[in-house]
Parts: structure tokens; C-alpha cells; sequence
């Protein structure tokens, strides 16, 4: 199953997909839509068409760890996507969008063309981030190989 994330914004939002291993970014994208509600539709639905079985929502904390306004209104936008019987993760996404912006500078992306994008770079940081993660996770602890006593 695949994988979404989201960076969550006021007008625009970035969404990532994995592709069907769950080992990378697969399709970027922005979603240009107000409504917190209409937000969570689409984003249901585009769990349903691409196959995915989880969401992860970038949560913007503060760089103190602390939850701001921000924070709060993607608290709402995760509690409306779990009324949908989505399974969302929020995930800390402080610095995505300076890497985002970064990067998008790197590659001589500037003014509009780089608004345009910079949502659904951040999304497939938040992704990338995740996905990494669940592969750690997954990974067998080998810490302790070869430090047991053999007879």
C-alpha cells in the first residue's frame, strides 16, 4: 500500500505519494483549496484512487517543539480526515520548507515557478522523512552482533 503526505496550508497544499513499495517518492503535487473540509474530501479520495493506507501530515511546530497556531489548525485538519476513517500520522516537518526552498533554488527555480512548487516539495521531504523511518523500523536490530561470548 502507498503512502501520502501532506503539507498542510492555508490556500495551497503540497501532497507526495510513494510509489506501490513505499520506498520513494512516486508524484508531487499541490491541491489549491481553502476549505478544511473540501481539503479532507480530496485528500480521502485520493487515498482511495492511488491505493494508500496511510497519511502523513506534516505537523509545524515551533523550533522549541511547542505547538502553535499552525499546529492547532492542522490538529483540526487531522481530526476531520480521521471522521473519513483515514489513518494520519503526524509527523514533525520543522525545516521543510527552508529545504524546500533550498533546493528549489538549487535547481534555479525562482519567483512564481517556485511558489508553485514549493508545497509539494516540502510534501515529498515530509514523505521521504517518513518512509525512512518506517524502513529503520523495520530494519532487524544488529547492534549486538559479534559481542556475545562463545564458549
Amino acid at each position: 500500500m502507498r503512502v501520502i503526505a501532506v503539507d498542510y496550508g492555508d490556500a495551497r497544499t503540497g501532497v507526495a505519494v510513494s510509489d506501490a513499495l513505499r520506498s520513494m517518492c512516486g508524484d508531487a503535487f499541490i491541491v489549491e483549496e481553502a476549505d478544511a473540509g473540501r481539503l479532507a474530501n480530496r485528500l480521502a479520495s485520493e487515498m482511495s484512487s492511488r491505493g494508500a493506507d496511510t497519511l502523513v501530515l506534516g505537523n509545524p511546530l515551533n523550533m522549541n517543539g511547542s505547538a502553535g497556531p499552525r499546529a492547532e489548525k492542522t490538529a483540526k485538519l487531522k481530526a476531520l480526515l480521521e471522521k473519513r476513517g483515514l489513518r494520519v500520522v503526524l509527523w514533525d516537518e520543522r525545516r521543510t520548507t527552508v529545504e524546500a526552498a533550498r533546493i528549489l533554488s538549487d535547481a534555479g527555480r525562482f519567483g512564481t515557478k517556485r511558489k508553485k512548487k514549493m508545497d509539494a516539495v516540502a510534501a515529498s521531504l515530509i514523505l521521504d522523512g517518513f518512509l525512512l523511518s518506517e524502513k529503520h523500523l523495520a530494519q532487524p536490530d544488529n547492534s549486538h552482533q559479534g559481542t556475545e561470548a562463545h564458549p
